[in-house]
Order: structure tokens, then sequence, then C-alpha cells
């Protein structure tokens, strides 16, 4: 199958106040989060994506408008509302200090696949709808550019943690221990027996080598020697 970078947007004013944002519109980039795009945009720069799939919210077309403009060509960027942010219900908008004195909250950190936002979604169904969308385009890009294609997911911070998750076999109760910092690049890549995590969480270093694409047979016995760069 084709290989997906699973990048988060980069720090907003929210993020950086505190604030559970959740779905709240006009919630943009800071300028520390700019920064942090223009930085994920530079890094992929080397590799030729085929498509930049982007949540609806802004803060996440902000970053895809950053790693496309970097882009020697014309990926596909369309946007997937099973991409954006959890519905966080009545905690969206307040801060996270306040939201910590909820008797709900030990049960996000510790039992998240329990967890019903007040007035919200599960936990659980934020990630089955974010996995069925990121096999569902992983599938088309193969498809159409073959197995050789590599395509970037830009989402949100609790979305990319499930999606890792499932991709690592992990139950969703364990989801807090991965760990997505904003503008982060995470590379998974799925197939036929199983998906393969190849990063997870990365804010610098050099990523030209996925222009060579990533082998796809079985994984190597002792760990093999590793992707070469380009």
């Amino acid at each position: 199958m084709a290989t997906v970078l699973l990048v988060r947007h980069g720090r907003t004013t929210a993020n950086a106040t505190g604030l559970l944002a959740g779905r709240a519109a006009g919630v943009s980039l800071d300028e520390v989060g700019r920064q942090q795009a223009v930085l994920t945009g530079e890094r992929l720069e080397a590799v030729p994506l085929v498509g930049v799939v982007s949540s609806p919210l802004e803060r996440c077309q902000q970053t895809a408008q950053l790693i496309l403009d970097r882009q020697a060509g014309t990926p596909y960027a369309p946007l997937e509302p099973d991409l954006t942010e959890c519905d966080y219900g009545q905690w969206q908008g307040r801060t996270l200090i306040d939201l910590a004195t909820e008797d709900l909250w030990s049960a996000v950190q510790s039992q998240p696949s329990a967890v019903v936002f007040p007035g919200g979604e599960s936990m659980a169904a934020m990630q089955a709808r974010a996995v069925a969308a990121i096999r569902r385009h992983d599938a088309a890009f193969e498809a159409e550019y073959g197995p050789g294609a590599v395509w970037v997911a830009v989402s949100h911070g609790d979305v990319i943690k499930s999606i890792l998750a499932d991709a690592l076999g992990m139950h969703l109760d364990l989801f807090q221990r991965i760990n997505v910092s904003p503008a982060s690049v995470s590379i998974v890549r799925y197939s036929a027996r199983r998906p393969s995590v190849h990063a997870t969480n990365t804010d610098a270093g050099d990523l030209s080598w996925l222009s060579n694409g990533i082998h796809a047979g079985d994984a190597p016995v002792g760990g093999g020697a590793g992707q070469q760069a380009s």
C-alpha cells in the first residue's frame, strides 16, 4: 500500500493558552505554529507527495497549505471531515486546568474507550471514523499511484494518537502513552498483512529517504539495514 505521513497542525493560540478549542471556528496557527508548519513543509519538500488530505478546521488547512507551498507539483488536496477534531461537546472552549477537575478527566486518562464527552462524541467513535478515513484514502492513493505513493494527512492530536494506536495494535485505553506534538510527522504504511509504523512524533530530521519508497516485504528478522537516504 501507499505510505501515509500523519501531520498534526502547528501550535495555535488555543494551544498556547491551555484552551480546548475542539471544533470552534477561527482558531488559527500562532507565529510559533506557523514556523513549525513551515519547517514541516521544508522537511517534506524533497518528497513528491501525491496528496495532502486535511481536516476542514482552519488550523489544519493552514498547516496543509504551508506543506503544499513547498511541493514542486500540485498534490491532490481535499478536505476530509472524518479527520476533524473530536467533538468534545460541552468541554469545548474550557481550559485544561478547569477540565482536570471533572470526574470524567480520569477516564479520559485511563479508560478513553469508555468516554463519551457530554453533548459530544465518544473517543471510540472518533478513532473508528479517523482510521476508516485513513485506510480509505490510502487504498485510493495506492490504486492510482502505485505502492510507492506517499501522502500526508493533516489532523489533530487525539485523532492522530488514535490512528497510531490502531496501527500499533494497541487498545484505545493505551493511546495516552503516545505523544503527538504540533506539526510533528508520524509515518505509517499499511499492507495486507499488517500496518507498519516507521516513525512517530518527529519534529526534525531528513525525510528525503521517503522519495525512494518503503520496502513492502515482510519485517526483517533482526531489524534489517534501515532506509537508505536519497
